[in-house]
């Protein structure tokens, strides 16, 4: 038996098996869902959770996803400083912009790292039209 770096990567492996067993149990739902108790009395099935389940599960997912995106955004309104914060304007994680040296060409400069707008330039950005 060869090991090392001949054989499939698990996490590829896990993802083969994953979406098969998703569309296996898609399948099984499904038909669980729409074949008449008859039909799967005939072929022998006859014990299988109540048909109200297969529609009051997916409203229940939906609902709770709702619900978690809500309070997603609530935690989200709750944590943030308000607007007439000083702390939406400054705090101790602020960067200043870096300035390159201009004598390079406009295609061998480096990309310039991420840094904070000052307040001073979005209202020139944004309130320029209104003087």
């Amino acid at each position: 038996m060869i090991f090392g770096d001949h054989g499939p990567n698990p996490s590829e492996v896990y993802g083969f098996v994953g979406a098969i067993s998703i569309v296996v149990a898609t399948v099984i739902f499904m038909v669980w869902a729409y074949v008449p108790d008859p039909w799967l009395h005939s072929i022998g099935i006859f014990y299988y959770p109540s048909k109200y389940w297969a529609l009051a599960l997916p409203d229940y997912a939906m609902v709770i996803i709702a619900t978690i995106f809500i309070f997603y955004i609530g935690l989200n309104f709750m944590a943030t400083p308000p607007p007439s914060s000083f702390n939406s304007i400054i705090d101790e994680n602020n960067r200043e912009p870096v300035c390159f040296d201009p004598v390079l060409e406009e295609d061998d400069r480096p990309i310039e790292p991420y840094s904070d707008i000052g307040i001073d330039q979005i209202n020139e950005l944004m309130f320029k039209d209104w003087r």
